[in-house]
């Protein structure tokens, strides 16, 4: 089978998007069949072309054995709802031209959260009369309503119209919570074309290791308890709670010794490294984005990640993938979510639950992992046994499974 996935995220960009589509390629391409992805040349978070590529109307590598076409967008930071959307529409169209030079596919995937990269797979096999899969990773238009990114209902209103013409289009469609496949059918999609891939990590990559002793000399933190958050700094983050929250811990005796880590980029990462200044706190630390292949070393670090996103229902759907990093190598987690994500958390014993954007309950969950290291150690090695669930090499065969018996033998 020879599988055309289009992504607007991929490496060596080193968010959850990028990973899981890689990821998936991959062992696709292991279990013997064709990949080609069709994506941008790779600028995420910051809307900066990354070393040794160039914004050019075509240019082609092989990674890991999938042929990756990378064609021209109008480049943005992720800030601003008006360029963003430039950089969206930019990329399905060149998409859509790219596409009529990949030969003899089988079928296309289309990925979102913005799903203009899945107007372009739906157009692309319109026209090329192949089945067409929807990947879904976020409920976009209300994910924009939640964090308040933009104020005109009207042209949400209308994205929505377009999301529901999608769901009803594809072929299949694949989610990666049961509460997206819920969501759907409750607004009429048929649930018999709707399938369940959660995220997960890649377990060859993400497995308990030894503290990186040369970072932790680097950053001084010999002696510190590291809580440590990677990845995205976004509006849907809400990081100030994180900084709240080492506000209150630094006031506590215990909370002389926890450092708070933040790695990574985003639109909300000068606005946050300016309100610790003006907050003083001697006990946090930015650092930039790392490299894919890095990342583990700074995970290796952490005492315990916090994962959070603000306080509204619609997140209640959501599991973050770099939930399932955490729990592989063993470190406990901060979780600032409800829902089913939160529910693995109860269910697995990987980490604390508290509730999101309340600082004072992040402060609390962390000066009590602190009191207790045997708990520490406890939670730790539920979050190892649990992670063999969420291997991302069975969730890839899990979806393979899927394109071969929903799609390809119709």
């Amino acid at each position: 089978m020879h599988i055309l996935f289009l992504t607007d995220n991929f490496p060596p960009e080193m968010n959850a998007p990028a990973s899981r589509t890689f990821e998936h390629c991959r062992e696709w391409v292991t279990a013997g069949h064709k990949v080609t992805v069709i994506t941008c040349a790779p600028n995420f978070p910051k809307g900066k072309l990354f070393s040794g590529y160039r914004n050019r109307i075509w240019q082609s590598e092989e990674i890991a054995g999938i042929h990756t076409i990378r064609v021209w967008s109008f480049i943005s930071a992720n800030e601003g709802f008006a360029l963003r959307i430039a950089d969206y529409l930019s990329f399905m169209f060149s998409a859509i031209i790219a596409a009529f030079f990949v030969r003899r596919f089988d079928v296309v995937i289309g990925t979102s959260p913005q799903f203009f990269t899945v107007v372009a797979a739906w157009i692309t096999a319109l026209i090329r009369r192949k089945p067409w899969v929807f990947e879904l990773r976020d409920i976009w238009p209300e994910s924009i309503r939640a964090v308040g990114a933009m104020k005109s209902s009207k042209i949400l209103d209308l994205f929505e119209k377009l999301e529901l013409f999608l769901y009803r289009k594809a072929d299949h469609i694949v989610v990666v919570t049961e509460s997206f496949r819920k969501t759907l059918t409750q607004r009429g999609i048929d649930t018999a074309k709707i399938s369940v891939v959660t995220n997960g990590a890649d377990l060859s990559l993400y497995e308990p290791v030894a503290k990186d002793q040369s970072i932790l000399q680097a950053l001084n933190l010999q002696d510190k308890f590291v809580v440590g958050y990677i990845g995205t700094h976004g509006m849907a983050h809400a990081l100030e709670t994180v900084l709240e929250a080492a506000s209150i811990a630094s006031k506590s005796p215990a909370g002389k010794q926890i450092v708070f880590l933040l790695l990574g980029d985003g639109a909300r990462k000068r606005h946050l490294v300016e309100q610790a200044r003006l907050m003083q706190l001697q006990n946090v630390i930015f650092l930039d984005s790392v490299a894919k292949d890095e990342v583990a070393k700074y995970w290796s670090i952490l005492d315990a990640a916090v994962i959070h996103l603000r306080n509204v229902h619609l997140f209640e759907t959501v599991i973050p993938s770099k939930m399932f990093e955490a729990m592989a190598m063993g470190i406990p987690i901060l979780l600032g979510l409800r829902g089913e994500a939160a529910d693995i958390i109860r269910i697995s014993g990987a980490g604390i639950c508290f509730e999101p954007e309340n600082a004072q309950s992040l402060a609390q969950a962390t000066l009590n992992l602190v009191a207790r290291p045997d708990n520490v150690s406890n939670i730790s090695e539920a979050g190892r046994r649990s992670a063999k669930l969420f291997d991302r090499k069975v969730l890839a065969d899990r979806m393979l499974t899927i394109l071969q018996t929903k799609i390809y033998q119709k």
